[in-house]
Parts: structure tokens; sequence; C-alpha cells
């Protein structure tokens, strides 16, 4: 029996989040993209709270990027994610895809949070 894509994301999700836990040393840079943005939190799984995040969807990004579904405004997203955890004293992550493959818009934003200082 052939998955459709929806159940083939759902099960990659569950894999990865299997093996994916944030510490308060090493919280988790969850990633999850729309079909029209992209958004990103940094998570401390042991208290379930959300320390940063960053979207497509913020008024300061929304004015700078022609669309939320594309690999620039990605990029953006990956810059502003870091730039907020180093002010919050996060410089190590563990990345969480969210079921996606590791292309494209969700490899741009992992790149970007990289270059801007984050190490995962």
């Amino acid at each position: 029996m052939k998955l459709t894509r929806r159940e083939s994301k759902q099960r990659r999700h569950r894999r990865v989040r299997g093996k994916v836990v944030g510490s308060p040393e090493r919280p988790r840079l969850a990633v999850f993209r729309s079909h029209e943005h992209i958004y990103a939190q940094v998570i401390d799984d042991t208290k379930h709270h959300t320390l940063v995040a960053a979207s497509t969807v913020e008024p300061e990004l929304k004015s700078t990027i022609t669309s939320g579904s594309n690999c620039e405004a990605s990029v953006q997203v990956g810059k502003l994610i870091a730039a907020r955890s180093l002010e919050k004293g996060i410089t190590k992550v563990v990345f969480d895809r969210g079921g996606n493959l590791y292309h494209g818009r969700i490899k741009a934003l992992a790149e970007a949070a990289r270059e801007a200082g984050l190490d995962f």
C-alpha cells in the first residue's frame, strides 16, 4: 500500500521527534513550513516552553520580502531566529526539520541560521 505525501511526512516527523529532544543547554530549533509561510521556534522540551520564534508573517519581515514561500524568505527567517537566539544567549541547538526533507526552504533556513552564528 502506497502512502500519501501527508502520511509520509507524518511518519518522518514522528521518526525525527523520537530522536531529537531539546534541553535547556541545547534547545530544539523546530521548523514548520506551510504553503505560504515558514515558521521557526527555539524550544526547551523539558519545560515545554518556546524561547525564541520568528516567521514570515511578522510585520518586520513581511515588509522586506515579496513572498513568504521562497528560499529568500527562509534565509531571512534563519538570520532572524539566529540573531534573536544569540541575544538570549543560545548558541547551540538541535535542528528539527519537522518531517520535511532537508531541501529547498528548510535547507536555506538552516544554512542561514548557521552562518548567522547558531551551532548545529
